[in-house]
């Protein structure tokens, strides 16, 4: 079933109380967006992260993402931040795929990774605690937050 459809009759489900959770189905329609997407974009200022998410998305067999060199620094006064990240690159680039990582919430909060997809929806997300509460190099945090986030949805290391 189609991407859209599976979102349509969720809706359907939820507005007729009939919906009692998510399905294999849709799982993995999400996996199979993940899988095909062509553009994928992970805004940032630096590469660190994107070399990082590139080796988790290359352990799951899935395509590799590319850097978006843009300044997310006005994402932190939202209450969001890291979906205000992934917002702002989708809104500067023809992507299939975001990945943003940022702030959970409020400082302190800890941090967020998010899988969009072209139209803003999330699509999975993994979290860590507060660096200064785990106090793992940001490498780490960011490996564990993409495994995390991947596996959230069925996906298997490869190998």
């Amino acid at each position: 079933m189609a991407f859209e459809k599976i979102i349509k009759n969720a809706f359907e489900e939820s507005e007729n109380n009939c919906r009692f959770g998510d399905t294999l189905e849709e799982v993995h329609e999400i996996q199979e967006y993940i899988r095909n997407a062509e553009k994928i974009y992970v805004p940032n200022k630096n590469g660190i992260k994107v070399e990082i998410l590139n080796k988790v998305l290359k352990e799951y067999g899935l395509p590799q993402a590319e850097i978006l060199k843009i300044n997310t620094n006005t994402a932190d006064t939202s209450r969001i931040p890291a979906l205000a990240k992934a917002y702002i690159a989708l809104d500067q680039c023809d992507a299939d795929l975001i990945i943003a990582r940022g702030r959970l919430g409020i400082p302190g909060s800890g941090s967020l990774l998010i899988f969009i997809d072209n139209k803003g929806r999330i699509l999975t997300a993994g979290t860590s605690a507060s660096h200064a509460v785990h106090q793992k190099p940001l490498e780490e945090a960011v490996y564990n937050e993409a495994c995390e986030a991947l596996e959230k949805i069925g996906f298997k290391k490869e190998g």
